[in-house]
């Protein structure tokens, strides 16, 4: 630099450093070597940004920098300091110890003979090398220009990256919703934490064909300003959308594209199964190139999962209202009541919360619940129907009812009806050993025959049947309590008994 190093007197540029910046370090142990590099550098700006300037005068005071600012863009590093190789040693530790590989350093040294250009270029993650006495101004320019750009390109690279990650991060994460109650949810927190959306407004949005043609919204979970007193992000009303995001959504779906305005991204996605999925992101500020090219990504497969949860749960709560068809059937054939059925689903569900089982556990129990009595399909009607006792030819033929329904439902590899098989044929056991088909006694009952004995027969004593009259609640509470240790699981009883009233509430929500 041996047409501007030696310059005197120099003063420091005056003009205030505007944001956002370019920060450039300088680290080296002559002042002049400061004030040479902001005199030279001061008019430069790159993509409308200009330098923003920190001095160290020493590798460790460099590594006070680098721990209090994360975006260094370019550092002019001395390789002889407080030591001769002080500036190398520096280089090592911001590669290997920071892991800091996006800050672009640029080596000057006034003593090369200390550091061969070849070994250290070859030794050091650096990446350029210039002896002070070359580098004149208009080099010290042009190889700003090239480092700051470099820079710039590797921040771009690496937050296409992160946000790629994300993506596919916040996408699993979605993809673990079991229904669509759940998936609104999760879709609404990982856009908020993946954009950074802490202050803006999102709901989601389905439609049909049907829907479209009476041009109404199905909203499946708002946050944000949508959210009210009167609305959670699981319960919105469809007529409380303002109707300028009615303009838009409509607008969205005549174009049959995604529209990005200023303060709002409005996402379509046609499916299938000939349903559209509407996103609606409302922002503060504009969401550059990035974020719309990640959101359209993340949208994208948020449509696609939302139309195969859709399809799942369809099926599934098709299959669920078979079962409830199934075990009503059954019932009607026994000329007993059907909301047997539908309260013995909801008592079992009750006692299994009570139980703290896991959720998904709890709602298998309450579908595979109604087919508890499944193998009375094959009893004789002249049994089921006989208004008095049955003789024990008859009664032998009774119980092989349980072991039927087990048969019938063995063999499949779904839960529900695992679990209504092993229903089927323990929940007729009793504690104390004396029940029907095993004879199993305690915990060797499984937990689920456990509770439908106790839920079945609580429910059963309040109903009339062909050889009974219905049974008073006080009755029935103090047979549960006599059978205690002898028929019922006596933790069941405790858990019956306490908390009889918000049992009985299901008895009387569904009377026969």
């Amino acid at each position: 630099m041996s047409d501007f190093l030696f310059i005197d007197d120099i003063d420091e540029p005056s003009e205030e450093v505007t944001k956002p910046t370019w920060k450039l370090l300088v680290i080296d142990d002559e002042a002049e070597i400061h004030s040479v590099t902001r005199l030279v550098l001061s008019d430069v700006e790159i993509d409308g940004y200009k330098l923003e300037f920190l001095s160290a005068y020493s590798a460790e005071e460099a590594q006070r920098m680098f721990e209090e600012h994360k975006d260094i863009a370019i550092a002019l590093v001395d390789v002889v300091m407080e030591t001769d190789h002080a500036g190398l040693e520096l280089v090592r530790w911001i590669r290997e110890t920071k892991e800091n590989h996006a800050t672009r350093l640029i080596l000057r040294t006034g003593q090369p003979g200390q550091a061969p250009e070849e070994s250290v270029i070859k030794d050091y993650d650096i990446n350029d090398y210039k002896s002070k006495t070359e580098l004149t101004a208009t080099k010290l320019k042009t190889i700003t220009y090239s480092a700051i750009r470099s820079y710039r390109d590797i921040l771009f690279i690496e937050r296409h990256r992160q946000g790629l990650m994300q993506v596919i991060e916040s996408t699993s994460l979605v993809l673990k919703s079991k229904t669509l109650y759940h998936f609104g949810s999760a879709v609404l927190k990982q856009l908020v934490e993946l954009f950074q959306l802490e202050s803006s407004a999102m709901y989601i949005t389905t439609l049909t064909e049907d829907v479209l043609r009476h041009q109404s919204f199905n909203v499946l979970a708002a946050t944000g300003d949508f959210v009210t007193n009167e609305h959670n992000e699981y319960n919105f009303d469809h007529s409380k959308i303002p109707d300028n995001v009615k303009q838009l959504l409509k607008r969205a779906l005549d174009e049959k594209k995604t529209l990005v305005t200023e303060n709002c991204y409005v996402g379509f996605y046609p499916t299938d199964s000939r349903s559209v999925s509407l996103l609606y992101v409302q922002h503060e500020n504009p969401l550059d190139d990035i974020e719309k090219g990640l959101l359209e990504v993340f949208a994208t497969n948020i449509a696609l999962t939302f139309e195969n949860l859709t399809i799942k749960e369809e099926i599934q709560d098709t299959q669920k209202e078979l079962i409830f068809i199934i075990g009503d059937a059954i019932e009607q054939r026994s000329k007993e009541t059907g909301s047997h059925v539908k309260r013995v689903s909801l008592i079992c569900e009750l006692m299994a919360k009570k139980l703290n089982f896991d959720p998904e556990f709890v709602e298998a129990f309450k579908h595979a619940a109604p087919l508890h009595d499944l193998g009375k399909i094959a009893i004789p009607e002249s049994i089921l129907h006989k208004p008095g006792k049955l003789d024990a030819e008859e009664w032998k033929v009774m119980q092989t009812h349980a072991q039927v329904g087990y048969d019938l439902l063995a063999d499949s590899n779904k839960i529900i009806a695992r679990l209504g098989a092993e229903i089927s044929l323990c929940h007729h056991e009793k504690w104390d050993g004396s029940g029907y088909p095993r004879q199993l006694a305690g915990e060797d009952i499984p937990l689920v025959g456990r509770i439908m004995a106790i839920t079945d027969v609580f429910d059963a004593l309040g109903s009339k049947r062909s050889y009974k009259e219905p049974w008073s609640n006080e009755e029935i509470k103090q047979f549960i309590i006599e059978q205690k240790g002898k028929h019922f699981d006596p933790q069941l009883v405790d858990i019956l008994v306490n908390d009889f009233e918000e049992f009985l509430e299901i008895r009387n929500a569904y009377p026969d």
